[in-house]
């Protein structure tokens, strides 16, 4: 089976002493893709040369909010530059973060809307996170139409996925669809249309239950794969080949 983590930290520190390793790891459990989105601008030209250096990984470049501090004005002059000297597949990982009070609300829209515009001039898609903010981002994305994206690690409600999926973005699941207590979760995973859903392990991030307290690999993406098509009643190489055939096409990245 051919799987796709469609989004992984495999730049942190966290692997600087396996990383390798890890990949070596991930392509034997049939991880054959993986898209490692930018966080801060420091560090995306490490983020290119990792996947120039690396087969079978891809990248996206952005601004995530929970960083807002580091975050500079020229940031997005240098993104757009980059964007059309590189080959990333998306603008990412950007989004709104209204769970962390101390971010300020106003600095992130602004900084989340000017994103959505270097994106959609570059014909790109974009990687959302969105934590207690999924109506704002919506307003967003309807004044500021995107190439769609993804929404990694939705929770928001049926209602709101399918304005999401009337803009053409797909839905990320990983790791806590594999926590049975993650019961709404779960609920959403198997009401959702197939053809929206793709996995993610957000690594180093969000572990599987099987790794619960353990740094999190691309590696464990087939326990998300399981859990997926358990809660869909569906066999794994079916989820595996709607959810790989579901991230290339939004993400428009080559086939095998």
């Amino acid at each position: 089976m051919e799987l796709i983590d469609t989004h992984c930290h495999l730049d942190v520190p966290e692997f600087d002493s396996d990383r390798e390793a890890v990949l070596r790891r991930a392509q034997a459990a049939g991880v054959t893709t993986l898209v490692n989105p930018g966080i801060h601008a420091e560090e995306w030209l490490p983020l290119i040369e990792l996947a120039r250096n690396s087969p079978g990984v891809h990248y996206a470049l952005g601004l995530h909010p929970v960083y807002l501090a580091c975050h500079r004005d020229a940031d997005l002059d240098r993104l757009e530059r980059l964007l059309a000297e590189t080959a990333p597949v998306a603008v990412g990982e950007i989004g709104l973060d209204f769970q962390l009070r101390e971010l300020d609300r106003d600095r992130q829209q602004q900084l989340f809307e000017a994103q959505l515009v270097i994106a959609r001039d570059a014909g790109l898609p974009v990687i959302l996170h969105v934590r207690k903010a999924h109506d704002q981002v919506l307003q967003s994305l309807k004044r500021i139409r995107v190439r769609g994206g993804i929404a990694h690690a939705f929770n928001g409600s049926l209602q709101q996925a399918q304005q999401y999926r009337d803009l053409g973005f797909c839905f990320g699941f990983g790791g806590m669809l594999t926590f049975e207590r993650s019961r709404k979760l779960r609920e959403l995973a198997a009401a959702l249309p197939l053809e929206s859903i793709v996995l993610e392990t957000d690594a180093p991030d969000l572990t599987v239950a099987a790794h619960r307290g353990e740094r999190n690999s691309p590696e464990y993406l087939p326990d998300c794969l399981a859990a997926l098509a358990g809660v869909r009643g569906i066999t794994p190489e079916d989820a595996a080949r709607a959810t790989s055939a579901n991230a290339r096409a939004v993400l428009g990245l080559p086939g095998l």
